[in-house]
Formats: structure tokens, sequence, C-alpha cells
């Protein structure tokens, strides 16, 4: 078994890879506009934890919507920041890197919450395990935390709040700007597990 990490450089796969140790972390450009500072965020967690690192660079902003694509949101989308089919494409470009390196589990950082968009749900976790273990590979798709919610993983984890503060939540920039969902929820979290930001600040 060789596990393999979908790195957003957000709280719960930054966290996840705290808690699980995965044996590599993928995290991909794909056009989103906070991009520099998630890959860093997620260089620092994998230097802190001598995981080997891949950053993956395709440009599909063309194919985006809404607050991470820096476009109107599209009028199926459930919520600002929804772009359509991104779980499923960031799932299959992670996954042909990572068949590359023998990864036999691809993890992902889905939390409860995360059930709000139809990709983030257990359902869409099978069917697309499921779809990716019929290929060559037979590579399977889990998301360890998907029963938690961000505060609960924190606590299992264990993460110093140093390191979490690393995470980068922001939707809309490089540099969070304090008012979208991403940046909601990371203020939301640190409040509910105790965390002092300004002690960190």
């Amino acid at each position: 078994m060789k596990t393999g990490l979908l790195l957003s450089g957000g709280m719960d796969s930054l966290t996840l890879a705290w808690w699980r140790r995965p044996d590599i972390a993928f995290t991909l450009n794909y056009g989103q506009l906070a991009a520099q500072a998630e890959i860093e965020a997620s260089r620092t967690i994998c230097r802190e934890l001598s995981i080997p690192h891949h950053v993956i660079e395709i440009d599909c902003r063309q194919l985006g919507s809404g607050d991470m694509a820096g476009t109107q949101a599209d009028d199926l989308a459930p919520a600002s920041d929804w772009w359509p089919y991104r779980n499923q494409m960031l799932v299959t470009l992670a996954a042909m890197k990572a068949i590359s390196f023998g990864v036999t589990h691809l993890w992902l950082g889905t939390v409860k919450s995360d059930g709000f968009h139809r990709d983030g749900s257990p359902e869409f976790m099978a069917a697309i395990s499921h779809l990716l273990s019929l290929q060559e590979g037979g590579m399977v798709v889990e998301a360890p935390a998907i029963e938690l919610s961000t505060a609960e993983l924190v606590r299992q984890s264990g993460i110093p709040a140093g390191l979490l503060a690393w995470a980068h939540s922001c939707h809309k920039s490089h540099v969070a700007c304090g008012n979208c969902r991403g940046c909601n929820k990371y203020m939301e979290v640190f409040l509910e597990v105790g965390y002092d930001l300004d002690r960190l600040g």
C-alpha cells in the first residue's frame, strides 16, 4: 500500500497530512486565483513532515466558475465558490501523476461539511473510487476525515496551532480576503478549537 494525498494547502488537507502522514503529496495549480498561496502552504507542511511534494501545473481557468476563477458563478452554482466538476477534475489529474509513483490509495481532505456539494459526499467518493479502481493500477480513492467536522479533524490530529495557521483557505486570492466562505471557515475553526490567532500573529 502506498498513499498519496491531494493537498490543497487548506485547513482540511493540511491537517489530514499531519494526522495520517501520506507517503507522497500532490498539489494542483489549475488556474485558481489562490494557487500560489496554496502551493506555499502545501510545501510548508510537506517540509515539516519530510513528505515528497509534487506540484502539477495545468491551466483550467477557462473552465472555471465563481470565486476561485474570478468570474460570475454559473446559474447552477449552489454557492459562489462552485467550480463545475472540480473534485472530479482534481482527482483525475492527481491520479494521473500519482500512478507513476506507484500510489495505490489516493486520499482527499474532504470533511463532513463538504457534503454541501455533491462532489464532497460519501456517494461521490464511492463512485470516483470505483471508477479509478476499474482502470489500470486499481487505485482507490479515500476520504479518511469525511465523517468529521474540520474542528473535530484538528482535534483528532493534534496539529500544532502554528502549523495550522499556515493553511490557506481563501477562495479569491493568494492573500486572504477575509470575506469569502473559505476565510470565514478559517476563523471559525480557530475559534472553535480554542486556538488564539492573535498570539500566532
